[in-house]
């Protein structure tokens, strides 16, 4: 039924839009709206076909391929892989940050890295500190309202009070698109970084504590791998003090809810034999008596979601795997921490590693997919009380 509408649309004939839309939407798994509002975005662009034409044609391609057994071969140029095997992007990243903070003599403190967002960690820590809260329901309050620009919100004030009191923001310029912060606790004016957490007396002894964006899946390894690699200045080669390495992510649940957490104590990458498992800081009774549910288990770092796949994912959920959820950076993160401390022994093999990730989506539930949108206010309490267990964790 959309072939003939979509050689309709060819011929330049009349059709009707909304019986288009209603197929649509079934073959997308989408309510009619929102495939109508869709719909009518790609009709405004002139660079693009329509909807109709895109979803026709993906949908005939895959039919062909499977009657006709035409596998499909994607290759990448010699340039790509030149530049994807040399990290240029991730050194150039990586080079920056470390200058930075030789610049700033921070380079042989104690480093905490945590890849995050970058709005949860500023907001907890100096949100406390400025507004002298005293516990998470304390920070949750003010990340809602935050997200929700209600009047009278404090973010503009935290970020003004966390610019006096050792914050460092570097936008990218690299190319990779992944903001990074600093955040000096030694220039802080308090003595607790949060309720029950205090500082090293000694400022040379307080640690810095280095904030990145999220990376996209295989970007990780490449951002990391540079980043754990000593700082070459002047002819000397110094080593970083990483002291402890914190994931939190987004991830797709196999079993539970959007906004449930997920603690992995292994990471398997999706179609080949690698899998890593480590031991989590993070546990899950760490996070009871919040009312969010949290899952315990193996991660599959998958190769994207559009490859996700029904039947392999419940092979994941209900196998000996017993996995947890998916995720696209987890096996990139800790392949490069663990080349650094175990093998090239550039970082301390003592290194404390953290992951938790939030649900997005549930994959296995029709509707309820990594394109359903974002996670809106349900997902500040998971991200800002994951932010807030890390931060108590690493400083224990």
């Amino acid at each position: 039924m959309l072939e003939r509408l979509v050689e309709k649309e060819q011929n330049g004939e009349d059709f009707d839009k909304e019986a288009a839309c209603s197929y649509l939407s079934h073959i997308t798994g989408r309510t009619f709206e929102e495939t109508h509002d869709a719909v009518l975005k790609f009709e405004q662009s002139s660079n693009s076909n329509s909807l109709f034409h895109i979803i026709y044609h993906l949908g005939k391609l895959a039919i062909d391929e499977r009657n006709h057994q035409l596998d499909r071969e994607i290759s990448f140029s010699a340039t790509l892989r030149e530049r994807v095997g040399h990290h240029v992007y991730g050194e150039l990243w990586a080079t920056r940050i470390k200058q930075v903070l030789y610049d700033n003599g921070l380079i042989e403190r104690p480093l905490h890295v945590i890849s995050a967002n970058l709005h949860s960690v500023v907001n907890t820590i100096y949100g406390f500190q400025l507004l002298g809260l005293k516990d998470f329901e304390g920070v949750e309050k003010v990340a809602l309202d935050i997200s929700m620009k209600t009047k009278g919100h404090k973010a503009k004030e935290i970020l003004h009070y966390a610019q006096k009191n050792g914050f460092i923001d570097l936008p990218d310029l690299s190319g990779t698109n992944i903001g990074v912060q600093l955040i000096d606790t030694a220039k802080m004016s308090h003595s607790h970084l949060l309720p029950g957490v205090p500082l090293p007396e000694n400022e040379a002894d307080r640690p810095v504590i280095f904030v990145m964006d999220y990376a996209f899946g295989e970007q990780a390894y490449e951002c990391f791998d540079e980043l754990l690699k000593p700082f070459e200045v002047n002819g000397e080669s110094i080593p970083l003090h990483v002291a402890s390495a914190s994931i939190m992510g987004k991830a797709g649940i196999l079993e539970g809810n959007k906004g449930d957490l997920m603690i992995p104590n292994a990471h398997v990458f999706e179609g080949t034999a690698d899998n890593y498992p480590f031991e989590n800081v993070l546990k899950g009774e760490d996070f009871t008596g919040y009312g969010l549910g949290v899952y315990e288990g193996p991660m599959i770092t998958v190769l994207g979601t559009s490859l996700q796949n029904k039947d392999v994912l419940r092979y994941f959920m209900e196998s000996s795997w017993k996995a947890a959820g998916l995720e696209m950076e987890g096996a990139h993160y800790q392949k490069a921490i663990q080349s650094a401390s175990k093998i090239r022994h550039s970082i301390s093999a003592d290194i404390k590693v953290l992951y938790a990730y939030y649900a997005s989506d549930n994959p296995l539930e029709t509707g309820s997919t990594l394109a359903s949108g974002a996670l809106g206010m349900e997902g500040v309490r998971p991200t800002y009380l994951i932010t807030y267990k890390i931060l108590e964790k690493i400083f224990s």
